[in-house]
């Protein structure tokens, strides 16, 4: 695979070409089968017979997390940093669940009092659940992009 922008080699699974920085299959200057400069507007390839205007779709990364378990996760376990600690982003994770632990022991002794303190994180969660199914949040910890 090679990037459409600059020509040069891609890695299978590779987000961005590593030579320009553009996302793997943007750009119209050269062949994304075989890296071969393109003639302003053509429609196919004259080295290889590609069609110009395809997208060469990437290959999933090995061991990519999903993308639809992360926003459920997000949206029905969140308060407790479920979805957090399954993308590797252990340090809002432990926030998430010390707020919502602190929140509920904070609650029994005062009475009730304290109980929306205990709506802090779960709606942190609800927000982030939602950004992860729409695409806004988009990679786990590692940078490694989600799989549909």
């Amino acid at each position: 695979m090679y990037c459409k922008n600059c020509g040069s080699a891609v890695e299978m699974g590779a987000a961005i070409c590593t030579n320009c920085g553009v996302p793997v299959g943007q750009g119209t200057n050269y062949c994304g089968n075989c890296g071969t400069e393109l003639q302003p507007g053509a429609a196919v390839c004259m080295a290889c017979g590609f069609a110009a205007n395809t997208t060469v779709k990437a290959a999933p990364v090995p061991g990519a997390k999903s993308k639809m378990a992360a926003g459920l996760l997000g949206i029905f376990l969140g308060g407790w940093g479920v979805h957090n600690f399954y993308l590797g982003y252990t340090g809002k994770a432990v926030a998430q669940l010390c707020i919502t632990i602190g929140a509920i022991i904070l609650s029994a002794l005062t009475c009730g009092f304290a109980t929306p303190l205990a709506l802090i994180s779960p709606i942190w969660a609800l927000v982030e659940g939602i950004m992860i199914l729409t695409g806004s949040i988009n990679t786990d910890a590692d940078g490694v992009p989600l799989t549909d």
